[in-house]
């Protein structure tokens, strides 16, 4: 059996949402390739599962809509291991039977996901840039965003509008940051086995037998398949991708 590279050895990794899905096997495989990971989630029983089966990580409960929590877990990662190399910013939500029709949209509804999807993700990004800013050095940060932001087809305006502002983002932190060694990459992830709030879904047997049928590879995707493009992203070997969006979707973005 081939062992895990540990390219992330002696790298320190702050993982938001990682208390399932996508968050959590990123937290897994950073930590079986080497790195000290801090689990971030609103659900500290799930990151202290996950962080169970790392070597070496840290498990925090953290809102990303309270920029005071954010900030501390920050604090934390470097307090416990002297750094923070990697962020992922990761914790999302898809509120699926009310993230519809605009023109009847609750104006609270829009801003529930905005500050968790949008606003978290920039609260996150914010302490991350100000630790690597200030310790120098370089870093690598990667924003989990959707093919839902490359498109209209979703139902989920607010979702929609989140993750399409998270590529601009990317591109700000790229151009930014990059004269100070700090990458800063998106992810599109496609239609996955689960979604965020998956039980919340009205049609859950309807979206995926739709989805198989559709998409180029008759499968969706799961978690491990996304983890592994944010752990290349944030890895030495992607050390000259910057400002760009990878779409990890089974090809239905090319249909």
């Amino acid at each position: 059996m081939a062992t895990m590279p540990d390219d992330f050895k002696d790298k320190t990794v702050l993982i938001t949402g990682a208390g399932s899905g996508i968050g959590a096997a990123t937290a897994r495989l950073m930590a079986a390739r080497g790195a000290a990971v801090v689990a971030t989630d609103v659900d500290i029983a799930a990151v202290e599962t996950v962080v169970a089966d790392c070597a070496d990580g840290l498990a925090l409960r953290c809102d990303v809509t309270d920029e005071a929590q954010v900030e501390a877990a920050v604090a934390a990662a470097v307090d416990r291991f002297g750094k923070l190399d990697v962020a992922v910013a990761n914790a999302g939500i898809q509120r699926h039977n009310t993230d519809i029709d605009l023109y009847a949209l609750e104006l609270a509804e829009f801003e529930r996901t905005q500050d968790v999807n949008l606003r978290g993700v920039v609260r996150t990004a914010k302490h991350a840039l100000a630790h690597m800013m200030a310790r120098g050095g370089g870093g690598a940060l990667v924003l989990v965003s959707s093919i839902t932001g490359l498109g209209g087809r979703t139902p989920n305006v607010s979702y929609m509008t989140a993750k399409s502002a998270l590529l601009g983002l990317n591109r700000h932190i790229a151009v930014h940051y990059g004269p100070h060694g700090i990458r800063c990459n998106a992810v599109c992830p496609g239609a996955l086995e689960q979604t965020p709030n998956w039980d919340e879904h009205p049609d859950p047997d309807g979206r995926r037998d739709g989805f198989t049928a559709t998409v180029p590879l008759r499968r969706l995707g799961r978690p491990e398949d996304i983890a592994g493009a944010i752990a290349f992203l944030a890895s030495d070997e992607a050390g000259y991708a910057s400002g760009a969006h990878f779409t990890i979707d089974g090809g239905l973005t090319a249909i």
